[in-house]
């Protein structure tokens, strides 16, 4: 067996946790692995001991031996010379990669091959930084899905150095998909299945410019409700298949049936030439540079381009949009407002989640410590010798949070700047994860904790403004360019409401302003709806659409 840590000694050498969900360890089905294959092309009717295939963190093995049992299949048919050549799999963990060897081990002494091809194939070692020699015709597998918060500072700089599309805050995954990509021979497939979040989200926009520039998103399944995996997962997945080839098309499917002959007549549909009227599947052209992917039905998608033409952004129309804040203590930064034992104006009202459930506000009565002045310069504790007492009593748990071990003259800093005058200031509150739009207006009395975003506007009756953020208009915004999670719920962060359009306040007419401001008082879904239809200039059938697109969430 082979050990990338032995080939190179540049190779940054980092203990890694031995808990697979710790590791980003979540295994697949086996009935998805061999789809996946089926995807890929890799099947025993070629003769696949010509070609080469990739397992860049092959875990437990299910992918790793779905491949190995095609392949001696495939030899029995076209011969076994080159054997040696045509797998590569590489594991990081230790104790996985032993277990998964000997499995291999044991399935070539069954079916009558060398045992010791199991040394030319399997490498122990971080995919990210071992040498391998491509090019490979398929790469497969289900790649690592790890925070960067996870990662060694030492290690996490050296992945940053070799791999350019993980910057901002990618997770793992995504310099797998960069670095197995680089590897694919003229022709050749990736078939992953991993997190879906780097499709529409920040981190993923460099990625995506590298497939669209470089390759071809063929096949795109969303596979949101369906079990893929053998344990439970917040993110939903996606399998996609990439090929280094022209650019083209895209044949997307949502939600497929899991059930093993079903998945085997999805393949062939799938890699046929030509789709059979009235599938399951649609196409699209998916990739546009850095642009996040859009999978949404064509009239839906067609809206959007409308109107993203027609308005501007949220924030160009005078609209800012921010998230609430985050301490790194709440234990010790948060507590019952009247209990607080610090001076009256070191303490802002806190509003969260909880308060706002009812569809109003409801303070609880939570109250957060507040060490800033109105400047944005933490205060001096001399000057604050009950705040100061308050802090140093809790001086372990804030002291010892990573921002405080990195600046310690800076210890009772939040996480995030507070501006109290953000408590002042009228503003929508939206949760971050929703099934539907839940928009709550607060009048200016409450600080916003870090699971709320607010908007705020100078120029938008925000009352107004939140008719048309409840309404279907600003769902399709939402739903299209944010990831789903368990249960079919979206994300409600920055980065998506950013996406919404609308027009600007001045140029809406009075008798629209009403019927906005009375659809919000009354919390009237339905004529929050008819009115923003109105505001965007739906047809008949446009808004139909959206209506249906809202009762199916």
């Amino acid at each position: 067996m082979l050990s990338c840590f032995d080939q190179t000694q540049a190779t940054p050498v980092v203990q890694h946790p031995a808990a697979p969900s710790a590791r980003g360890a979540v295994f697949t089905r086996p009935e998805v692995a061999e789809f996946i294959l089926d995807l890929v092309g890799y099947t025993p009717d070629r003769p696949l001991h010509q070609q080469r295939i990739l397992e860049p963190s092959f875990g437990d093995g299910v992918f790793l031996l779905a491949i190995l049992r095609r392949l001696l299949s495939s030899a029995r048919r076209f011969g076994t010379s080159g054997l040696s050549e045509a797998i590569r799999g590489v594991e990081l963990h230790p104790e996985t990669f032993e277990a998964t060897y000997h499995a291999v081990v044991a399935l070539l002494q069954q079916e009558g091959f060398s045992k010791h091809l199991a040394d030319h194939w399997l490498i122990q070692g971080d995919y990210l930084l071992c040498p391998l020699e491509g090019p490979f015709h398929y790469v497969v597998g289900n790649p690592p899905y790890v925070r960067v918060e996870a990662i060694p500072p030492t290690l996490l700089a050296e992945y940053r150095r070799r791999y350019a599309t993980m910057h901002d805050r990618a997770d793992l995954y995504i310099p797998f998909i960069e670095r197995s990509l680089s590897l694919l021979a003229e022709g050749g497939a990736l078939g992953f299945i991993c997190a879906d979040r780097w499709a529409k989200n920040r981190y993923g926009a460099l990625l995506r410019k590298y497939v669209a520039d470089n390759f071809h998103l063929k096949i795109y399944l969303d596979m949101a409700h369906a079990p893929a995996f053998r344990s439970k997962v917040a993110a939903y997945p996606a399998i996609m298949v990439i090929s280094r080839e022209a650019p083209g098309p895209t044949r997307i499917v949502h939600h497929p049936s899991l059930e093993p002959d079903q998945l085997t007549q999805l393949a062939q549909v799938l890699r046929a030439d030509t789709l059979p009227e009235g599938g399951a599947v649609r196409v699209a052209q998916v990739t546009r540079g850095a642009a996040p992917w859009l999978f949404v039905a064509p009239e839906q998608r067609a809206l959007l381009e409308r109107l993203e033409r027609r308005f501007p952004s949220l924030e160009e129309a005078g609209c800012r949009v921010g998230i609430g804040v985050a301490t790194g203590a709440d234990q010790a930064f948060i507590g019952d407002f009247e209990a607080l034992e610090v001076e009256p104006d070191r303490k802002l009202p806190l509003v969260t989640t909880q308060d706002i459930g009812s569809g109003e506000v409801r303070w609880g009565g939570l109250g957060l410590i507040n060490p800033f002045s109105e400047t944005g310069d933490l205060v001096d504790l001399r000057c604050y010798p009950r705040l100061r007492a308050y802090l140093e009593a809790r001086r372990e748990v804030i002291a010892g949070r990573h921002y405080a071990r990195r600046f310690p003259a800076r210890w009772y800093r939040t996480i995030d700047r507070i501006v109290p005058s953000l408590a002042r200031t009228p503003k929508l509150l939206i949760p971050d994860i929703k099934g539907r739009p839940h928009v709550v207006l607060e009048q200016g009395r409450l600080y916003p904790h870090h699971n709320l975003y607010y908007i705020t506007s100078e120029s938008w009756d925000l009352r107004a403004l939140q008719a048309v953020l409840l309404s279907a208009v600003a769902h399709l915004f939402v739903a299209a360019y944010s990831t789903q999670m368990r249960g079919g719920y979206l994300r409600f962060q920055a980065q998506y409401l950013r996406r919404i359009r609308i027009p600007r306040w001045s140029e809406v007419p009075h008798h629209l302003r009403q019927a906005l401001l009375e659809a919000a008082q009354a919390r009237d879904v339905q004529a929050c709806n008819q009115a923003a239809f109105r505001l965007y200039g739906l047809s008949e059938e446009e808004s139909l659409a959206l209506e249906r697109l809202y009762a199916n969430t």
